[in-house]
């Protein structure tokens, strides 16, 4: 019985510090979906880049993480600011579906640059807590995964207080909301927009330097974005506290269904939840339920 809930326990542990990864990519969807209604398809890119960029400034240039860690940021935020001001905003009046085929071409060609200027061999690099861990209560857990919940927690709280507590975000929040009405009330709607895709920007690097040690730097990451799609389904598409359940719940079923399922249930289980979703609850844990008359 010790035994048992000693293995639960760490298994719970590891599923929610994927789980958070998950739903800190879900919610640099939302952001940028609110924003622009406009699905970035290229976010899991931005997460890969970011870990290759990551490895080159800590592994290759020789910067310790402390210091590679905002230069990634600010490059990864500076990149998606641009993607929307320069790209993106052009589209402006066209159907969603131009918008999400642009991001997807945009998402290959990230890929493709990657792959010519690092290569596509895999490789990890070092953080300060690499193979360091903690014994909580006689259950061994990896640092590492503690300071993954401690990141999560902490970009989730910096965004509530910037959404909610400071002008710019209560702008933001209008401007995602109708963004007619912002504008005629003084809102730079264009410049929020392109802020807001510079912050979904800066999370996605946030959480590939931080995935990259646990999956490895490989340009495999990018596919984080399919896990980030679920968790918004089952969490209710378009709710940023449903993107945060959704993706914790996703990496816990991820974690236990590696264990006590048959081989090869950890990678499908994702994709069976959200079919599963779509069936019986198509609006999610969390989301509002909209019918439409045909």
């Amino acid at each position: 019985m010790t035994e048992f809930w000693t293995q639960g326990t760490q298994l719970a542990l590891q599923g929610v510090s994927i789980g958070a990864i998950y739903s800190l990519v879900a919610l640099g969807l939302v952001l940028s979906y609110k924003a622009t209604e406009v699905l970035n398809f290229a976010q899991g890119d931005l997460v890969m880049l970011s870990a290759f960029l990551g490895w080159w400034l800590i592994a290759d240039v020789g910067l310790g993480f402390w210091v590679a860690l905002p230069c990634v940021v600010l490059l990864a935020a500076g990149a998606s600011y641009a993607l929307e001001a320069r790209i993106m905003r052009r589209i402006v009046g066209q159907p969603q579906f131009a918008g999400v085929i642009l991001t997807i071409g945009i998402s290959f060609m990230i890929r493709g640059a990657v792959s010519m200027v690092f290569g596509p061999e895999s490789r990890t690099y070092a953080t300060p807590w690499t193979d360091q861990t903690l014994r909580l209560g006689g259950v061994a857990v990896g640092e590492l995964n503690l300071v993954i919940l401690a990141a999560a927690l902490g970009v989730t709280a910096l965004l509530f207080v910037f959404l909610r507590r400071t002008s710019l975000g209560v702008a933001v929040q209008a401007a995602s909301q109708n963004q007619l009405a912002a504008y005629l009330a003084g809102v730079r709607v264009k410049r929020l927009n392109s802020l807001v895709w510079g912050i979904s920007g800066g999370i996605a690097a946030v959480c590939g330097l931080l995935l990259a040690p646990i999956t490895l730097v490989d340009l495999g990451l990018s596919s984080v974005l399919l896990k980030a799609l679920a968790a918004l389904v089952l969490g209710g598409f378009g709710s940023v506290p449903g993107a945060i359940l959704g993706g914790l719940l996703l990496g816990l079923v991820e974690q236990f269904s590696g264990v006590f399922l048959p081989d090869g249930f950890k990678d499908v289980m994702p994709y069976l939840v959200l079919i599963a979703v779509l069936v019986l609850r198509p609006h999610g844990l969390l989301g509002d339920s909209h019918g439409r008359r045909v």
